[in-house]
Parts: C-alpha cells; structure tokens; sequence
C-alpha cells in the first residue's frame, strides 16, 4: 500500500510543478503550445501502448470498447457541462476559442484520464509486475503541458487553481491507492474497461481542446513536436 500511495504521488506530483510552471510567469503564447504539442505526442504513446494495447490484452475487445465508449461519452458530456458554466466558444470558424474554456477543458482532461490511468499504475503494482516505468514516464509527462497550458489560460486567482490542481493531484494519488486495493478482485474484462475509459477520455480531450489549442499556439512547429513526443514517450514504454 505504501509502495502504492509513494508512486501514485509522484506520477501526480506533475500536476502541481506543471500548474506552478504555468502560473510562475507569463508564458509566450508559442511555447505554450509547442509543450502542449509535445504532450500530446505523449499521450498518443500513452493511449498506444500502455491502454489500448494492454487493455485488449487483458480483456476481450468488447470489453476494452465498452471503456472507450464510456470514456469518450464521459468526457463530452462533463466538456460540455463545463462549457455552460464556463460561457460558450466561439462560433465562427476563424474565431479564436477561449482560453479560459481551453484552461478547463484541459484541467477536466487531466482528471477524467488520470484516474483511471493510476488505478492501472496501483493495480501493476499489487499484481507484483512492479512499476510500469513506460506508463510512470507517460503519466508524469503528459501531465505538465496539459497543467501548465491550462494553469495559465484559466482566468482565476492564482491560489483557487494552485488548489484546483492539489485536489486533482490527491483524488489521483488515491486512484493509485484504489487500484491496488481492489487489485484481487479486478477480473481482466474489468481492467479492460478502466484501460478503455482513460483512453477514450483522452482521446476526445486531444481532438476537442489540447491538439487544437497546440496548433493555435505552436503554428506549424506542432506537428514535429507531437511526434518528438510520441517518439519519447514510446521508446520509454519499451524500458517498462
């Protein structure tokens, strides 16, 4: 259980640093969006190689199916939801979206695909696989660009996202700790599911918010830099 809680804080660790980085001063429009496109690259890896593969390992393809439709529909319908609250994007095709709805979307993507993703870390560890060092790296690195683009596009006093993003670290850590608790009694078909739901939460989020806001800001740089960051994060899948 310590093991558990230890590493699932430190793969959620990177939601505060990414958040401070954000917050520590204002970043170039660019650079914001060539980390965003890098961690996209990563998630992509992410979605590859440590979910849908493993996922349908695990399980049998309804199964990993199911946790993507949930996922996907999941992660719309709470967008949308945050959309209400937050006003709506722009209409007109050369309109710019709104970089207060972007900084939520992101910060709803990095919840909605976080848990699941440490309830998978906590239950690799309490099956004694050890660490997954590939889905750790992904986790961690992912992570920063999408708490420092969102960090600093949320027009929000500082301490209300600085806590925003502890209590996103927190219900994250204890996924991790969840996970390997309910370890013994998770059937493959089920960790199927949860593999499916981070992956079709992330999935819709890239598409909706964070490859887009890349490309917004990044201009024509992005599209390298997802690969660069695919490449990384795939090649540390290997070592785990």
């Amino acid at each position: 259980m310590a093991a558990a809680l230890a590493w699932g804080a430190l793969s959620a660790s990177s939601l505060i640093i990414g958040a401070l980085l954000g917050l520590a001063r204002e970043w170039p429009g660019k650079l914001i969006g060539s980390v965003l496109a890098f961690g996209a690259g990563a998630l992509i890896s992410a979605i590859s190689f440590d979910l849908a593969e493993e996922g349908g390992q695990l399980g049998g393809g309804d199964s990993l199916a199911l946790g993507l439709a949930l996922g996907a529909l999941t992660y719309f319908v709470a967008h949308r939801l945050v959309e209400r609250v937050a006003g709506p994007r722009p209409k007109a095709p050369s309109a710019a979206p709104d970089d207060a709805d972007a900084g939520l979307a992101l910060a709803l993507g990095a919840f909605l695909d976080g848990i699941p993703e440490q309830a998978v870390l906590g239950i690799g560890i309490a099956a004694g696989d050890g660490v997954s060092v590939g889905l750790l790296a992904a986790i961690f690195v992912s992570n920063l660009p999408e708490a420092i683009g969102s960090a600093s596009a949320m027009k929000a006093p500082r301490r209300k996202v600085i806590v925003l993003w502890i209590v996103v670290a927190i219900i994250c850590t204890l996924a991790t700790v969840a996970g390997y608790g309910i370890a013994d009694t998770v059937s493959g078909d089920t960790q199927a599911v949860i593999d499916g739901f981070a992956a079709g939460a992330l999935l819709v989020m890239l598409i909706d918010s964070m490859i887009p806001e890349a490309a917004r800001r990044a201009g024509d740089i992005a599209g390298l830099l997802t690969v660069l960051g695919f490449a990384v994060a795939a090649a540390l899948s290997t070592v785990g």
